[in-house]
């Protein structure tokens, strides 16, 4: 019988994040029901979703002695009530012989892994599931016959970029492309060569996740990847062998698979609107493809039998078929943040939650008489066998016998023939095993698995009892569950730090990006531990070491881009103790505030709530740029990347908030763009991809440069600067006519531009000289048309081949823009007639205290490379080149020297010849450098910062400066307007140098033009001149 996927929803209590920012709280419950608020509109009725479970985990809560969350009121849901609801159903099921699946889903930090798993004495479903299930086991086992056996065993695998991953299998997980998904006639979808362990404890289980885990971390650092966007199924095979009432010896088996989900960050919170790549990554095609599946499978239950469910899209949605539609009882529970700074994400959790509630599944007991098992498995490998001899294989038999899946019926090679044959020979082989396993004695199996274990178990027994003694390095990472898998000890001696190419090998490996062959040496004498960089980059607590330097308990030491560790010293650490001394172990955020803080960023001293906000981006954006840096650098792609910030008036608004930016440099060109985070992070995925594959030696690792996330077209646009023209005068009915100057968001002039605004009759022709108003309000109701001129720009940046100029006017939702033209001093002959039948008191408001923001845009050319300096040279090279023009000659040697020794580090790799974008610019100034570039000494390098921190204040202090000049500009145009309409009225068409004066301020101030441009700033309109 169908029934539906159960579905409960879970909030969590704010997190240091959330508190800093004292963010509100927009969900609430009541029963099962959960309300969600709009932050935007927090009086309106909350939108309220129905679910299964509703659990309250916010608040009403206290922490006991054993370290338990322990409710002090009657919402609180604490671990074992979610597990008394939705584990205890998933162990009874299990124990019914019926397959289970429970899902775990919400956006990275949403509180999934503490549901599931748990820390310290609040353990999850799994490991309070796994005791129950075992203490079941022995109880059975205590009053069991002879005949009756009870078998668990255990798989472990991980869903990164659709591709597979053994993690109870480091060999497999190095494999190229992953391990294959084939499919079975009768059992469905399954991953081909996947080890599945025997167990005989909870103990067993959580050492075969923990080795699981820790095989994931290391693979993870290899390659670069972004743990959040991986998907990770722990399988549990829980079979009972058991007498029926006739003797006879039954089979009944239960898989749960128990689903942590990646991160569900919207597509549009990690894609890139408008870049050309923004399809192209396949990170986030699983839990798209998931997301499809359940609107389809919500549409079938709804009556709508024509809706194909895309299971094949995706290879999570593949290996998940069973547990979604097919034989499995499922639940699933989705983790919501309660603050209003995560709204999106939260309410595009609760929607897929309530989309899920309408799938229907329909479970069986999976029970055969065990016999019948081992004949069926032996008249499959019998046919199996014929069609291998015979070699007449077809796509139908393929399909018939759980072949490799995808395949095109209409183009049958003889490459597909040989996969058809493999795909049955793994199927032969897996039949066999399983027969074998059939065969064996439950206790047979346990002792083969605890002999291959055994030498890993005392590895581990050792390491366990060295960390109390010895001083090691122990991972941080951003996901909590692989921190502390990866421990590197610093024994008594000299222990060198570097890659795995490293020969002789170091005595501490450390595999991933940027990591040299000496990278750098530990020193350990008497207890006193040193460290020092030879070849590579090494940061402890955030600053960069150019010389030996001891290191203490709980040091953070970074080694290249983003291989982050804690220094643990156990005798340091007795010491502190006894004197008292209170040291907190760092975490993962507060060492990226550190490397922040030491590059400039992290000054929250009297900071608002936008700018707290700004600094956070920046430690989240900071290692993701430092690897984009180091990646390049690797795959010798010839480009920079670097933060930069961006005010809202740059951006082309009156106000908002400062925006992270990336700024990304043509080493070989000069050319330069700016990409939002969303392209980043986007084209940053895309990077790993490429990584990744040039990781595993892959010949087609590099693509054509329309595919590559590194490269940019020339002919992508690129804002040159804004420019901002008041429009006070046009409320009076008065000519605009100025050369303003274009600013980028650095505060830099990058060229001038002229504008006219005239007012005008309705075909366009000149007012008369009456025409004039002495109050804007006379406007309202009144009709208002002008032309919109932009004649030309003058002195645009040598490296634009062509621009144009956009703005927006008002209302409207469209750009009225000019057309490209080419050159530094383009004529863009630009004319646009506006009308307005009837002006609005909100116009007139608009015309008196706003701006038109013209936004001038360019296309870079793309010419030959600079020459010379370029040619031949390789990214690092190019990077130290830059270094050098910062920092002089001396240090530019110094990197030279390093580029040397570096130079057999790293295989160069091995490419196809491609286009590079190139031009004749000169940079365009710096920004802020995140990190800075490295300097001789702390003193040079707070000496640069506080540069860029000057320049930074210097373009804010010009940008207000203008502001108050073009107010103040307007301001006087409207009181000599005054004046004059004054005298006309009065019949007097003479003023007086008194009357003037008094005007400008008095003090026997000249009338001189010279004075005039003092006193009203640059920009000021060319009408306000008195001839």
């Amino acid at each position: 019988m169908a029934e539906n996927v159960k579905v409960a929803v879970r909030v969590r209590p704010f997190n240091d994040r959330e508190k800093q920012r004292k963010a509100t709280l927009i969900i609430d419950m009541k029963g099962n029901s959960t309300y969600i608020k709009n932050p935007e509109d927090l009086k309106a009725e909350p939108r309220s979703f129905a679910f299964d479970y509703s659990y309250w985990s916010h608040d009403e809560f206290k922490e006991s002695s054993s370290g338990y969350l322990e409710p002090t009121g009657s919402r609180y849901a604490d671990q074992r009530t979610v597990f008394d609801d939705l584990g205890r159903g998933v162990l009874d099921n299990a124990w019914k012989g019926y397959n289970c699946s429970l899902f775990a889903y919400g956006q990275t930090g949403s509180g999934k892994s503490y549901s599931m798993v748990g820390y310290g004495n609040n353990k999850g479903i799994v490991p309070i599931f796994c005791e129950e299930l075992f203490k079941g086991v022995e109880d059975k086992k205590a009053t069991a016959g002879e005949n009756e056996e009870y078998q668990v065993t255990l798989s472990m695998l991980e869903i990164y970029n659709e591709q597979v991953r053994d993690l109870l299998n480091p060999k497999s997980i190095a494999q190229k492309g992953g391990l294959k998904v084939r499919q079975h006639p009768s059992k469905g979808f399954y991953v081909e060569s996947l080890v599945s362990c025997p167990v005989s404890s909870y103990n067993d289980i959580e050492n075969r996740i923990s080795e699981g885990t820790r095989n994931r971390t290391v693979a993870a650092t290899n390659m670069n990847a972004t743990s959040s966007r991986a998907h990770t199924i722990v399988a549990i095979t829980f079979v009972q062998k058991t007498p029926n009432e006739t003797g006879q010896s039954m089979t009944r088996t239960s898989v749960v698979n128990l689903v942590d989900l990646a991160g569900s960050e919207r597509a549009e919170s990690t894609g890139a609107t408008g870049d050309r790549l923004k399809e192209g990554s396949a990170i986030n095609q699983s839990l798209s493809t998931l997301g499809n599946v359940i609107k389809a499978l919500a549409d079938l239950s709804m009556g709508n039998k024509k809706t194909v469910v895309p299971y094949r899209d995706s290879v999570l949605t593949k290996l998940l078929q069973n547990a979604l539609g097919g034989n499995s009882k499922t639940i699933m529970i989705a983790a919501l943040s309660p603050a209003d700074i995560n709204f999106d994400e939260t309410l595009s959790t609760l929607r897929f939650a309530d989309r899920a509630k309408a799938i229907k599944t329909t479970a069986t007991v999976n029970e055969s008489p065990t016999d019948k098992l081992i004949r069926e498995l032996r008249e499959e490998n019998a046919r199996l066998m014929e069609l291998l001899k015979s070699g007449g294989i077809t796509l139908e038999q393929l399909q018939a016998s759980g072949g490799a899946i995808g395949q095109n019926p209409n183009q049958e090679s003889s490459e597909e023939v040989e996969e058809m044959k493999k795909a049955m020979e793994e199927e032969l082989r897996k039949n066999q095993e399983e027969i074998e396993n059939m065969k064996k004695t439950w206790q047979e199996r346990l002792s083969e698995q605890e002999t291959a274990n055994k030498g890993n178990v005392d590895a581990e027994r050792k390491k366990q009892e060295e960390k109390k003694v010895i001083p090691h390095f122990w991972n941080l990472h951003e996901d909590p569950a692989l921190t502390a898998m990866i421990v590197h000890f610093a024994r008594e001696g000299t222990s060198k730090i570097g890659n795995k190419n490293a020969s002789p090998p170091a005595e501490i490996t450390i595999s991933g990006l940027s990591i040299q062959k000496q990278h750098g040496v530990v020193t350990n004498k008497g207890g006193v531990v040193k460290i020092k960089s030879v070849d590579g980059k090494i940061l402890v607590n955030g600053a960069k070491i150019t010389k030996e330097t001891e290191l203490h308990h709980n040091d953070r030491v970074l080694f290249g881009p983003n291989h982050l560790y804690v220094f643990h010293h156990p005798q340091d650490e007795a010491k502190n103790v006894k004197e008292g001394k209170v040291t907190e172990t760092p975490t993962y955020d507060t060492a990226q505030q550190e490397i922040a803080k030491k590059a400039g960023f992290m000054d929250k001293t009297g900071k608002s709530e936008d700018d707290l906000i700004l600094q956070e981006d920046v430690i989240q954006m900071l290692p993701m740029v430092n690897e984009a840096d180091a990646m390049s650098a690797e795959l010798d792609k010839k480009v920079k990347f670097e933060l930069a910030l961006v005010s809202p008036q740059a951006r082309g608004l009156k106000e908002g908030k400062t925006e992270v930016m990336v700024k990304i440099r043509n080493l070989e060109s000069g050319n330069e763009w700016l990409w939002d985070r969303n392209k980043f992070i986007n084209r940053k995925f895309l990077m790993q991809e490429m990584y990744q594959n040039y990781v595993e030696g892959a010949d087609d690792w590099d693509v054509p440069r329309e595919k590559d996330p590194f490269w940019e077209d020339a002919d992508v646009e690129v804002l040159i600067g804004t420019v901002h023209v008041h429009l006070m005068s046009l409320s009076h009915k008065l000519d605009i006519e100025e050369t303003l100057t274009v600013t980028n968001y650095q505060g830099k002039e990058n060229g001038h531009i002229e504008i006219e605004v005239m007012p005008c009759t309705t075909k366009g022709g000149p007012l008369g000289e009456d025409d004039f108003l002495d109050d804007p309000k006379e406007l309202v109701g009144k009709e208002l048309n002008f032309k919109f001129k932009i004649n030309f720009g003058r002195g645009l940046p040598s490296n634009m081949r062509q621009s144009c100029c956009k703005f927006k006017f008002y209302l409207d939702n469209q750009y009225s823009s000019t057309a490209f033209v080419d050159g530094m001093n383009p004529e863009y002959k630009f004319e646009k007639l506006f009308k307005f039948s009837k002006c609005t008191s909100e116009l007139v408001d608009y015309l008196m205290d706003s701006v038109a923001v013209i936004e001038v845009w360019g296309k870079q050319k793309d010419s030959s490379q600079k020459g010379g300096a370029t040619l031949g040279a390789d990214t690092k090279q190019l990077m130290a080149r830059e270094k050098s023009n910062l920092f002089g000659l001396s240090n530019y040697e110094e990197e030279q020297a390093k580029l040397k020794k570096l130079g057999d580090n790293k295989p160069a790799p091995v490419k196809k010849a491609a286009a590079k974008p190139a031009d004749n610019n000169k940079d365009n100034g710096v920004i802020i450098p995140v990190p800075p570039p490295p300097a001789a000494d702390k003193k040079q390098t707070d000496q640069q910062i506080n540069t860029y921190k000057k320049q930074a204040d210097d373009a804010n202090q010009r940008a207000k400066a203008a502001e108050q000049r073009a107010a103040s500009s307007e301001s006087t145009v409207s009181d000599l307007r005054s004046l004059l309409n004054q005298k006309k009225r009065g019949g007097n068409d003479t003023i007086t140098i008194a009357e003037l004066e008094a005007m400008l301020g008095g003090g026997g101030r000249t009338s001189s033009n010279a004075a005039q441009k003092e006193h009203m700033g640059d920009q000021a309109s060319k009408a306000c001149s008195i001839q």
